[in-house]
């Protein structure tokens, strides 16, 4: 019994549309896979959902914003950042449960476009970053916060926020194709909180140790949160460095490092995969 392969399309604009019809089939994979098990879906929406009642009403009648304001105003765009980091987890487990499974070499072997298997699963993560974002958004909005900045500034904190997603995207990619197994995977996740923590998303750095709350206001994660806050018009927490002064700017150049170094990683571990 014979197999007949398509020929692969030639030419620059052939190789777009190949590129882009098999990127899109690996997406409906993965969006098929929410219907399928949607406990795992609903499960990582509730857990910021959680963190941001935990916060905003356990611990936030003890919280101070410096220069005042309301702290849930405060908290509400740190959970957004924070959302986005947790998101990190489910790339590098979806990703090293297809490499481990074998998927990952099975697609590899099928005359697709090599592309095709990382844009799919990058595109299927953004899209589970804007429901999350939406549930958080409609969950911020019952507990009293309140985007006070433009149309336009509004549009562009979300952009900043997906940019970082985007950005963490191809490093759980990366991270993904690395792990070889279960331990690896826990690591991960693992870190995502004290790396989540140590920034301003809950309290301001300065409130911490001094050389504690240098490396969290350098915490690339720190800028998208400090820029968000002024984009949204909520209280933040000011700050005189350097890196506090320049969030914006910092929030398009930390993903944008990131996605430069962990893009091509990604591609040359896919390439070199062995099984």
């Amino acid at each position: 019994m014979s197999v007949a392969i398509p020929d692969l399309p030639r030419g620059p604009f052939g190789r777009l549309r190949w590129a882009l019809a098999d990127g899109w089939t690996v997406t409906l994979r993965g969006l098929t896979h929410w219907s399928r098990e949607p406990g795992t879906v609903i499960g990582g929406l509730l857990f910021p959902v959680m963190m941001v009642l935990m916060f905003g009403y356990f611990f936030g009648g003890a919280m101070e914003v410096p220069g005042g304001g309301n702290y849930r105003e405060f908290l509400i765009p740190g959970m957004f950042v924070m959302t986005m980091v947790f998101g990190m987890g489910e790339t590098v487990t979806a990703v090293s449960a297809d490499k481990n499974r074998g998927v990952t070499s099975r697609f590899r072997s099928m005359p697709m476009a090599p592309s095709a298997v990382l844009v799919g699963r990058c595109v299927t993560d953004m899209l589970n970053s804007v429901l999350a974002l939406a549930v958080l958004f409609a969950v911020g909005l019952a507990v009293g916060w309140e985007a006070h900045g433009s149309v336009a500034d509004t549009v562009f904190a979300v952009g900043l926020l997906l940019l970082l997603r985007f950005a963490l995207t191809w490093m759980g990619i990366y991270f993904g194709l690395l792990m070889k197994g279960p331990e690896g995977i826990t690591l991960v996740q693992t870190l995502e909180f004290p790396v989540g923590f140590l920034t301003s998303a809950f309290v301001a750095p300065s409130t911490m140790p001094g050389w504690l709350g240098t490396i969290a206001e350098w915490n690339p994660l720190s800028s998208t949160v400090a820029a968000s806050r002024e984009l949204f018009g909520n209280p933040g927490w000011g700050g005189d460095s350097w890196i506090a002064q320049h969030a914006t700017l910092m929030a398009v150049v930390w993903p944008a490092v990131i996605f430069a170094v962990f893009f091509p990683l990604s591609v040359r571990r896919f390439r070199t995969l062995t099984g």
